[in-house]
């Protein structure tokens, strides 16, 4: 079964982008310009988001639900994280298109918000603010990820 694909549009759906890591430092007037990149995407509990190997082309954000990542093809024994509502993964697509490293399931019905790299990069062509702040954000997301998988853990806030 192919996930629903929807542009986002509605203006009540903005309320949600707050909430968001990833778009929490944007002011309302950004996150309507975010909005409009996005796509939503719904998955069935073990339905699989993305294997690993594949090429990246997008990040995603859970709005609802949960992603489990894992090694390929092991959900029960390979599990890496579990992303809940409000964070995102996948964030290297839009950095640079790397190849994904582990496999993204629904660990429950979910959906999901997506942005391509395609649109992050014409993002950062019309709104370099913008683009900036959530480059700012994945960085954040990232070094916090790398300090909690190193062992690494401060109470010094990112």
């Amino acid at each position: 079964m192919l996930p629903l694909i929807r542009k986002r549009r509605d203006p009540r759906d903005l309320q949600g982008l707050a909430h968001v890591v990833l778009f929490s430092t944007l002011d309302a007037k950004e996150h309507r310009v975010v909005a409009g990149l996005l796509h939503e995407r719904r998955y069935e509990q073990g339905e699989v988001i993305f294997d690993e190997g594949e090429d990246s082309q997008a990040l995603y954000v859970v709005i609802s639900g949960k992603v489990l990542i894992c090694r390929q093809g092991e959900p029960e024994t390979g599990k890496v994280a579990e992303i809940d509502p409000g964070r995102a993964f996948g964030e290297l697509a839009i950095l640079g298109g790397y190849r994904r490293s582990a496999q993204a399931r629904a660990a429950q019905d979910c959906v999901l918000q997506t942005l391509s790299r395609r649109d992050f990069d014409g993002l950062a062509e019309s709104h370099k603010a913008i683009a900036l702040k959530i480059t700012l954000q994945i960085a954040r997301q990232l070094a916090r990820q790398l300090r909690e998988q190193t062992g690494v853990v401060s109470d010094l806030p990112l």
